[in-house]
């Protein structure tokens, strides 16, 4: 299965085995909850998975390569303890606990979750004087006298013998106790990922031309040579940051990521002449509207690699664009989230009418009453406990991170100026807040229209270029394949995308029914 299926089956596994009954036990008793294992080749997104399904399903997360311990760490070291059978005082060997079991209660303890997942990666590389302990571990769930906590998922990865060498087989013994998920290498699930994660556009249209160069695994006489998905995204995000220093990835710094000679040629090559269509279609004229015929001219007569590197470039600047609104409206969301709760507790503290209104100004005297000041105070140490849990937890991603970093923000510029102003009652305190929000609100709405507007630009240039031909069909496709732009055209009428897409769907329909009647 695909690296999203295997995603979606870990979490609806975690979901089952972590569900308890009227009486508070776990429906699946946890002697029967078998170890997830995950096979797959290296570089595929094993381990990145297991982040996003911790955070997605808000539990912990203690992630070990097991190849980096002994048999000594990983079942604790012996000492001699005193016990007493029958009338005689004997002594006896314990050990101590487990690193690994010990990790997990630091764990819990650090962010106040009980419940998690122990992700073990290359569980099937241990040394021989540790695999003994791997298979009880399998098996009954401990490392020598130390079980792992009721609650905490055990998952397990791994790669199959031909591309490890060190790699030992299970027998059915094991095997027949865990729950086994194969995985494999899909472009089309990752490139889904990639432009959620804001992967370098140079990367993405590349693969989507040269699909089979996204993972390769070679033997040669001198070794392996291979390109896999961790490469390609740790090479975008080195790019992206080259571009900001106005540096240029070359071929050399193409090698080091992509250790397969004549694919980090014909990359280097494609990035170069990527970087150089940029200023040779004039890319900053086209999102001002302004297209040069001869351009379109020269571009709709071009070698198809050139047409797709130009669309890709479109697609880039389009995408880059529709997150920023996409990221703007849940910022938006919160911020707005803050000034429901601020008028709550305005309204609320003053009461429903002047007599009530007048007695609380009687009774200030006794009975502290916060004012506007103290109440948006009050809200923003509220949001920043909640940062601070979620982050402590390791409950939030770059972009929640983000999020809630510019919130706060904005909450304490608001409570500057408050102060600057001098304005402490409640009612002209929210007032003063709703105007604030409303430019907020302002500059949200300038970011969607330049975001729309760059739309349709790019429509403007591909009607142009191509008319409705397949590069059409591929910005459309693109588009329906990207998270930000869906949910940007969820919430922003385009019309020409409408049309387009409408076209495409009934061809995709079509299609398959001459398949059918074929």
């Amino acid at each position: 299965m695909n690296i999203k299926r295997t995603k979606e089956e870990i979490k609806n596994t975690i979901e089952a085995y972590l569900k308890r009954d009227e009486y508070g036990s776990y429906e699946i008793p946890v002697i029967r909850q078998r170890p997830i294992l995950l096979l797959g080749p290296p570089g595929i997104g094993k381990t990145q998975i297991m982040e996003q399904i911790s955070r997605e399903c808000k539990i912990a997360l203690a992630a070990y390569s097991i190849t980096h311990h002994t048999r000594q760490s990983a079942i604790g070291l012996p000492f001699i303890s005193k016990k007493q059978y029958g009338n005689r005082e004997y002594a006896v060997t314990e050990y101590t606990m487990s690193e690994i079991v010990a990790s997990i209660y630091e764990k819990m303890e650090q962010t106040g979750l009980s419940e998690g997942i122990l992700f073990l990666d290359e569980i099937n590389c241990v040394s021989e004087t540790l695999a003994p302990a791997m298979l009880q571990f399998l098996q009954c769930k401990s490392f020598g006298n130390h079980k792992i906590p009721e609650g905490w998922v055990i998952v397990a990865a791994g790669n199959p013998p031909e591309y490890n060498k060190s790699v030992r087989e299970f027998d059915v013994v094991t095997m027949d106790r865990v729950k086994r998920m194969d995985v494999e290498a899909d472009f089309e699930v990752w490139k889904e990922y990639a432009y959620r994660q804001g992967l370098h556009g140079a990367v993405i249209s590349y693969l989507n031309a040269r699909k089979q160069n996204f993972y390769q695994m070679e033997t040669t006489v001198d070794g392996r040579n291979f390109a896999t998905p961790r490469g390609w995204e740790d090479l975008s995000d080195f790019i992206q940051v080259y571009e900001k220093l106005g540096k240029t990835a070359d071929r050399e710094v193409v090698t080091q990521y992509i250790q397969f000679p004549k694919i980090a040629k014909d990359f280097a090559n494609y990035l170069e002449l990527y970087e150089k269509y940029q200023t040779d279609y004039q890319l900053e004229e086209i999102f001002q509207g302004r297209l040069d015929e001869i351009l379109l001219k020269k571009i709709a007569h071009a070698s198809f690699d050139e047409r797709l590197s130009v669309l890709g470039l479109i697609l880039s600047r389009v995408n880059e664009m529709l997150k920023k609104s996409v990221q703007h409206l849940a910022y938006m969301e919160q911020l707005h989230s803050c000034l429901l709760e601020l008028k709550e507790l305005t309204e609320s503290d003053s009461g429903n009418g002047a007599g009530s209104f007048e007695a609380q100004r009687q009774s200030a005297c006794n009975t502290e009453i916060p004012d506007g000041q103290q109440l948006l105070d009050n809200i923003y140490n509220k949001i920043n406990a909640d940062y601070i849990r979620l982050k402590a937890a390791e409950l939030l991603g770059r972009e929640a991170d983000q999020q809630y970093q510019k919130v706060l923000r904005t909450m304490e510029r608001f409570g500057q100026t408050l102060k600057l102003e001098g304005i402490r009652e409640k009612h002209p305190a929210f007032l003063r807040m709703k105007e604030l929000f409303a430019l907020e609100n302002e500059a949200y709405e300038r970011q969607q229209q330049q975001s729309l507007e760059t739309l349709e630009y790019a429509f403007d240039f591909l009607e142009g270029a191509f008319g409705t031909g397949q590069e059409m069909v591929m910005f459309i496709t693109e588009l329906n394949s990207n998270y930000y732009s869906v949910k940007f055209l969820e919430s922003c009428d385009c019309e020409r995308y409408y049309q387009y897409n409408q076209e495409l769907l009934f061809d995709e329909k079509r299609r398959k029914l001459l398949e059918r009647l074929s």
